[in-house]
């Protein structure tokens, strides 16, 4: 593990134990105004993201202890829990989300936990450039004998340096990306690390009015079979 990357994950972790507390004391405020409802709310959500953000970063160090199993996972199942999630951040902003599956590959070979994750990551990244006219789209489609999860956004150019990155399959270290503000590098990081364990090809392709991320999973040997 890269020592700039350890140290991250060091200081990542010592933040989760004061973000867990203002979550917690944003549920203990009562007797809000509607103004100040909408802020709690608000502190919730941001301190839950972020402490998943941290949880995650914990999981990367795990990795090289290979205690992730892969397994037939329904995809489709996996996404739906996802938005489901997300739905109400994509209401409660005011933004717009189309989640279409063509996919006949149902199951994919992944580990449960870690594709979540990396679906999420791209969710959200995608949400901060979604509203009710651009909306942000969820394709889960067949792909060369594999099963390909897209997210696409409709925010800034990605820059070179990360489109390159991604293009050889994985992102060095966390980077802050200054042309998409709200647009999460540590998140691209998390996915780009957990998509190279479960041996799925993760890519970004730049659009004139945006961007597509994706992950690229090989289809179940146990669907196969059927």
């Amino acid at each position: 593990m890269d020592k700039e990357v350890d140290g991250i994950l060091v200081a990542a972790h010592e933040l989760k134990a004061p973000l867990a507390v203002l979550r917690q004391l944003a549920f203990s405020l009562d007797e809000m105004s509607l103004t100040n409802e909408h802020i709690r709310a608000e502190m919730i959500s941001v301190s839950e993201r972020a402490i998943r953000q941290v949880n995650d970063l914990s999981k990367v160090r795990r990795l090289e202890d290979g205690l992730f199993e892969m397994e037939p996972v329904a995809i489709r199942a996996v996404c739906d829990e996802v938005t489901d999630e997300l739905n109400h951040l994509f209401v409660g902003e005011k933004k717009g989300l189309i989640v279409r599956y063509t996919n006949k590959a149902r199951l994919v070979s992944a580990n449960r936990e870690l594709l979540r994750s990396v679906i999420y990551n791209f969710l959200i990244n995608a949400m901060h450039y979604a509203d009710k006219k651009t909306k942000a789209e969820l394709l889960v489609k067949d792909h060369h004998d594999k099963v390909k999860v897209v997210i696409r956004d409709f925010g800034p150019e990605l820059p070179w340096e990360i489109r390159q990155e991604m293009k050889q399959g994985w992102i060095s270290k966390p980077t802050s990306i200054a042309m998409r503000p709200g647009s999460s590098g540590l998140g691209l990081f998390i996915a780009s690390k957990f998509s190279k364990y479960m041996n799925a090809e993760v890519g970004a392709v730049r659009h004139r009015d945006g961007t597509s991320f994706f992950v690229e999973l090989p289809i179940s040997k146990q669907a196969s079979l059927f």
